[in-house]
């Protein structure tokens, strides 16, 4: 709970037991009195389930938002690693073919070297 939270409930808990005890202290009669209490009872009740329904908004909000956030960090380390697998197998197709291009020109040159011999 957030200090902005903190407040606005503490502010909340003031007015209902400031409008309580305004109430109780009228020059009412019973009857009147308890009617007033039970209205207030009733706007503070439906105040809170309000803050309490914007709260659980804001937090179901918010995870939405993380959720996506992650989904979309997830995407991007998957491409990345998509694309070293890639930049791996090219690298390594490219090593073993200048590896057998050496491999024939080592044999053409031996070749060459036992017919310059036989000679």
């Amino acid at each position: 709970m957030n200090s902005g939270s903190k407040v606005l409930l503490g502010v909340l808990a003031g007015a209902a037991t400031g409008a309580i005890l305004g109430v109780l202290f009228a020059p009412d009669k019973g009857l009147e009195t308890r009617k007033k209490i039970s209205d207030g009872s009733k706007d503070l009740s439906q105040n809170l389930k309000d803050k309490f329904s914007e709260f659980v908004d804001g937090l179901a909000d918010k995870y939405e938002t993380v959720k996506e956030s992650a989904t979309d960090l997830i995407e991007q380390g998957k491409a990345k690693a998509s694309n070293v697998a890639n930049a791996l197998k090219s690298d390594a197709a490219g090593a073993v073919a200048t590896g057998a291009q050496a491999t024939a020109n080592g044999a053409q040159s031996a070749a060459d070297k036992a017919s310059s011999y036989q000679s």
